[in-house]
């Protein structure tokens, strides 16, 4: 059991080195072509993110699986059958434009409540403590705070029966979310100068996300908060997308460290009061 463990270990290893090597190929040239902020290559934290990025594609199975499980059985006992049965029957195409448009919103709370609730501010922090902004930093999140944005997205998937065991193309409708999420978040988080027009109030892009990043005061952060979406944030108030500029400044006013297993920790350590008076200020 212990040697398939280590083999499943290593497989996994490999494939996420693989994946980084064709997100480098893909994006590197780009944010050297069509550069937002000159930066150099291996730029400052570049070895945390690279340590973010490995156990972000490690862990999510393992921290999800258990609470995804309860949350379907829970739903089996709460949601008639017929329900479930009749969502399940709708063609693949309809329950997955149905599903991203409910995640979406699941999603942009789990991810506006990780900004305005102290307690879990102090995980979200890690993300936002970035001063230098490129396709890695999509997979700067530290566990709790990956986990809990994560169920906010599925879990109304469960509720409305869009994920279910019932059919082949219901079960694949989460992973598509989920992946569909995880590539965009790199393209939006690229160092690149790039400007979409129209199409930047209907789809999310780099102009839009990087406003979120930015920490340029009052008016311009605690903004954008839609993975995919940016019409969701208009719905409710928190779009955030000047066309004659792009933000100058990324990071947080909080003070954390800056090796990868400081950044692990940090939240744990500090206390709620110290979050919410540094989050205010």
């Amino acid at each position: 059991m212990s040697r398939f463990l280590d083999l499943n270990l290593l497989v996994s290893v490999f494939r996420l080195c693989v994946r980084l090597v064709l997100l480098s190929v893909i994006f590197v040239p780009l944010e050297r072509l069509f550069t937002l902020h000159r930066q150099k290559i291996f730029r400052k934290a570049i070895l945390t993110d690279l340590a973010y990025f490995f156990i972000s594609g490690l862990i999510p199975g393992l921290l999800l699986g258990a609470p995804l499980a309860l949350v379907a059985w829970l739903v089996h006992q709460a949601i008639p059958a017929g329900f479930t049965a009749a969502v399940a029957a709708l063609p693949a195409w309809l329950q997955i434009v149905a599903a991203v448009i409910v995640g979406e919103i699941g999603f942009y709370w789990g991810h506006r409540w990780s900004h305005e609730i102290p307690f879990l501010w102090r995980f979200h922090a890690i993300h936002h403590s970035a001063e230098q902004v490129d396709f890695l930093v999509n997979t700067r999140v530290q566990p709790v705070d990956m986990v809990f944005t994560r169920l906010c997205g599925l879990i109304p998937l469960y509720v409305l029966g869009l994920a279910t065991t019932l059919g082949r193309s219901a079960s694949l409708v989460p992973v598509v979310v989920l992946v569909l999420g995880m590539i965009w978040g790199f393209f939006i988080h690229a160092n690149v100068r790039w400007r979409f027009g129209p199409l930047e109030w209907l789809i999310a892009t780099p102009a839009f996300h990087h406003w979120h990043h930015t920490n340029e005061g009052p008016g311009h952060v605690n903004n954008n908060f839609a993975p995919l979406l940016p019409w969701v944030d208009r719905l409710f108030g928190t779009l955030h997308l000047p066309k004659d500029r792009q933000p100058a400044h990324y990071g947080i006013n909080e003070s954390l460290p800056t090796r990868f297993l400081g950044q692990l920790v940090w939240p744990f350590l500090i206390s709620p009061e110290a979050t919410r008076a540094k989050n205010e200020a």
